[in-house]
């Protein structure tokens, strides 16, 4: 009776703030839920529309003409997202890397030299396959992050040594890239992301490779946890196993 007692006195309340901010996000899925009830049904898409315009896309597939031409701020808005969400970890703790040598199987290695470089040639090529059939930026990202994750669950140790330099470039390059072209597109044409029709097919495959390095090492990013060893200057404090820094 007693433990009981004790375990129900020491039962933990739940923050207030929480409990606000799990009413705010009920009643928006509620809204959202309600919204999308009250849309009518069977009301036609823009598939004519799109179908009428995609010539001057630039490419022959739908998909990446909606994503990457005609609707070009949602999908540069979402690579900033993606940035942003890496900001966010890398300014909370340090990669989480075991300090000692890890053993590792044989046929762990094997299957990690086997394929990696087959899922960054797989990743090429749905890039490259975007333009024309199913496969983008995102896809070709998801693909080259996955071989990011299977080096980092392999727990290889110069991975450790990474620079954090030319992770930063490659987070960088889809977001710069988009912005570069946009500019260009908005000194030439009067019109942000107004492609030229001529070197349309040229930007967009140009847009979806920087972007898909770019979501790569995001996605790889963000499975690791943690920026870099040698992102922040030596303070003269070690790294502790689990990412921090003891004082």
């Amino acid at each position: 009776m007693p433990i009981l007692t004790r375990n129900r006195n020491n039962r933990k309340r739940l923050d207030p703030y929480l409990l606000l901010l799990f009413f705010f996000v009920a009643c928006l899925v509620l809204w959202l839920g309600a919204i999308l009830c009250s849309l009518p049904m069977g009301v036609p898409g823009l598939g004519k529309e799109v179908a009428s315009l995609q010539q001057r896309s630039g490419v022959q597939s739908p998909v990446t003409a909606v994503l990457l031409n005609f609707r070009g701020y949602d999908t540069f808005l979402e690579v900033l997202v993606l940035l942003l969400a890496v900001i966010g970890v890398w300014s909370m703790t340090l990669a989480p890397f075991p300090s000692g040598e890890v053993e590792k199987s044989p046929v762990q290695l094997g299957v990690v030299r086997l394929l990696t470089p087959l899922m960054v040639l797989v990743g090429a090529y749905l890039v490259w396959q975007g333009s024309h059939l199913a496969g983008g930026a995102f896809q070709g990202g998801a693909v080259l992050g996955g071989a990011g994750v299977l080096l980092l669950v392999a727990e290889l140790p110069w991975l450790r040594s990474v620079p954090s330099l030319p992770l930063r470039i490659a987070l960088l390059a889809g977001p710069l890239v988009f912005f570069s072209v946009a500019l260009y597109c908005l000194l030439r044409q009067g019109k942000f992301l107004a492609y030229p029709q001529d070197t349309a097919g040229a930007f967009l495959l140009i847009i979806e490779t920087a972007c898909a390095l770019s979501i790569g090492v995001t996605l790889a990013s963000l499975f690791a946890g943690g920026r870099p060893d040698d992102d922040l200057p030596e303070t003269g404090t070690p790294s502790d196993p689990q990412g921090g820094r003891t004082e």
